[in-house]
């Protein structure tokens, strides 16, 4: 697995600028600091980011691309825990947060570029700089949140509410993602998704 320390072109620095940028203050220097401690992958569209049983090392910042997190039950049957776009973070954080082996994959839908920061690296930056221990907790809040309402909208919405309620929320990605890809994400099968699209 290859990962790079390189000069980033000022639009994917400020990608990560303006993501810090909504929950608190660095000044240029702080910043460029806190970059400094992340590395920088190119992948291939299908090329892995994470497989299970691997150490999952690094949370991952999208700055171009699409990639998903699933895992695949005893039958073989793929189950899509979540999307990643640009802006958006993504890892097993069990597995990072613990320092295990991943229980999901994560590949890449599209070509795509990722920021990677070590768990090391993190707890470093937020003993170091009281604001980046700020951000990633409020960033830990909303990933709870959000990964809260996914569980209850797969237990208590039909198949057309989380289709249309997909759409609402990430009217980007429908267009983006093969539909076998989204029918796993939305717990249905390429037929009932059709008959969505369909209907629509």
């Amino acid at each position: 697995m290859r990962f790079e320390h390189i000069k980033l072109s000022t639009g994917m620095s400020a990608i990560l600028r303006e993501q810090f940028s909504k929950y608190t203050d660095l000044t240029d220097g702080e910043f460029e600091y806190v970059l400094s401690h992340f590395t920088y992958r190119k992948l291939k569209k299908h090329q892995f980011l994470l497989q299970e049983d691997e150490w999952a090392l690094n949370d991952y910042f999208l700055l171009s691309g699409c990639v998903k997190s699933y895992y695949t039950d005893a039958s073989g049957k793929m189950h899509i825990l979540l999307f990643a776009v640009q802006d958006w973070w993504i890892t097993d954080y069990e597995a990072y947060y613990d320092q295990k082996k991943a229980k999901v994959n994560i590949d890449c839908v599209e070509d795509t570029e990722v920021l990677c920061l070590t768990a090391e690296n993190r707890e470093k930056l937020c003993r170091e700089l009281h604001q980046v221990e700020h951000f990633f907790r409020k960033k830990t809040n909303r990933r709870n949140v959000a990964l809260q309402n996914r569980i209850l909208s797969l237990l208590s919405s039909t198949a057309k509410e989380r289709y249309e309620a997909f759409i609402r929320e990430y009217p980007s990605l429908v267009q983006r993602l093969p539909k076998h890809i989204l029918a796993a994400y939305l717990g249905v099968t390429r037929e009932t998704l059709s008959r969505l699209y369909s209907s629509k």
